[in-house]
């Protein structure tokens, strides 16, 4: 169990990153409304000020006005009042969340589906977040609480007592070539994903699910690897993948193997990011930077 102190820390992040991110929509919605005219008013011409407006009675917002967007709300009070918080820890959040900043809104997947998965779509405000989950009973569970969040039910066919054999099979030419991974013979490929998940150009990718902490759990040696071809094969510019647990020998190894220490950013607890270029732009490049 979480240390209460580490908790509330947590929380206060949350609530901090949910505010900062409020003020920036109203900075945008500032910015991009007509500038007035500043040119000097004579006093003759200015209108009579109702007594209404004098005495501070209720009066309607201009169009101008910025109100914070009903989901942000909803995010705010959920984890304000939730005992349960999210399984990354302060620090590794911020990692995420400090290229979210940037890049939103964006095109966010997530393999994985849990009670950071709110989190993540509020940071991507206004861009398109995918949450990809193995357990159908929990995809349910979470759309009665929060039916707004997109979510897909993913099939996977692999063990973690696999990961040596399939460590093995990603070395093969059919695993290394970019390309559409749904033509993909590579054994680590998902090719069962939903079309627009293929066809989204990703700008972040986290891969924080399937199970993997038993040997008969299926493990995310695809969904690294998936991961890392959907960012090689996009037509151009980089995308952002993290890789959470990466504590452990399957995450550990595949995200170095097929992710590349060379793509490598920094590591940050148990969560990795990599920022992997296009294959695709025109400039040939190995699988992994020499």
């Amino acid at each position: 169990m979480r240390p209460k102190s580490q908790a509330l820390n947590l929380r206060l992040l949350l609530l901090g990153i949910f505010f900062s991110f409020f003020l920036l929509f109203a900075l945008r919605s500032s910015l991009s409304s007509p500038q007035e005219d500043l040119s000097p008013i004579s006093p003759t011409s200015l209108p009579k000020v109702s007594n209404t407006i004098k005495e501070g009675k209720a009066a309607n917002c201009s169009p101008t006005c910025t109100k914070i967007p009903t989901s942000l709300a909803q995010a705010l009070i959920h984890y304000t009042t939730s005992t349960i918080t999210p399984q990354q820890t302060l620090k590794e959040i911020s990692v995420t969340s400090k290229i979210l900043v940037n890049k939103s809104p964006c095109n966010f997947l997530v393999f994985g589906l849990g009670h950071d998965s709110l989190m993540w779509r509020e940071l991507n405000h206004g861009g398109r977040t995918i949450f990809l989950e193995e357990d159908e009973a929990w995809i349910e569970q979470i759309r009665q609480r929060f039916p707004k969040l997109e979510s897909y039910h993913v099939m996977y066919d692999s063990k973690v007592n696999q990961a040596d054999n399939l460590m093995e099979v990603g070395k093969g030419p059919e695993c290394i070539g970019v390309g559409d991974i749904r033509h993909s013979t590579c054994q680590l490929a998902l090719k069962g994903l939903p079309n627009e998940v293929y066809d989204i150009k990703w700008d972040l990718i986290m891969v924080d699910a399937p199970t993997g902490y038993y040997e008969e759990a299926p493990g995310r040696m695809a969904a690294i690897y998936t991961a890392g071809m959907m960012a090689r094969n996009r037509k151009d510019g980089e995308t952002d993948v993290f890789v959470h647990d990466v504590n452990r020998v399957v995450e550990d190894k595949f995200s170095r193997a097929f992710l590349c220490d060379g793509y490598m950013r920094k590591q940050t607890g148990r969560l990795r990011h990599f920022r992997i270029p296009s294959h695709r732009d025109g400039s040939a490049k190995p699988f992994c930077p020499l």
